[in-house]
């Protein structure tokens, strides 16, 4: 997936961003739970919509509108659980960022 996706490229960079970060904020147990939640919903999404992706050009390998419908129903749940997952990290790490800020 990876060597063929360029979204798992972003999603890995994000991955690495977020891992450091929660080491260089010494997150709490309870945070890395989440923060892992939000990793691992994310790549099991893209991980699913590519293998849908390839299976669809498979079964249809011309063009069909009902395939493309259903591609980008695929690629909006990666959506949904992106967003999902920066709201997750939004809440973690923006507490911890407002710490490092001059007041």
């Amino acid at each position: 997936m990876v060597r063929c996706q360029h979204n798992a490229w972003l999603h890995a960079a994000a991955t690495i961003g977020v891992v450091a970060a929660g080491f260089f904020f010494q997150l709490s147990r309870a945070e890395w739970c989440w923060i892992i939640l939000a990793i691992a919903i994310v790549w099991t999404a893209e991980a699913l919509n590519t293998a849908f992706e390839f299976l669809a050009d498979v079964a249809s390998p011309e063009f069909h509108p009902t395939v493309r419908d259903a591609k980008d129903v695929a690629a909006g749940a990666v959506l949904v659980t992106a967003v999902a997952s920066a709201v997750i990290g939004g809440l973690i790490f923006l507490p911890h960022l407002a710490k490092l800020l001059p007041r």
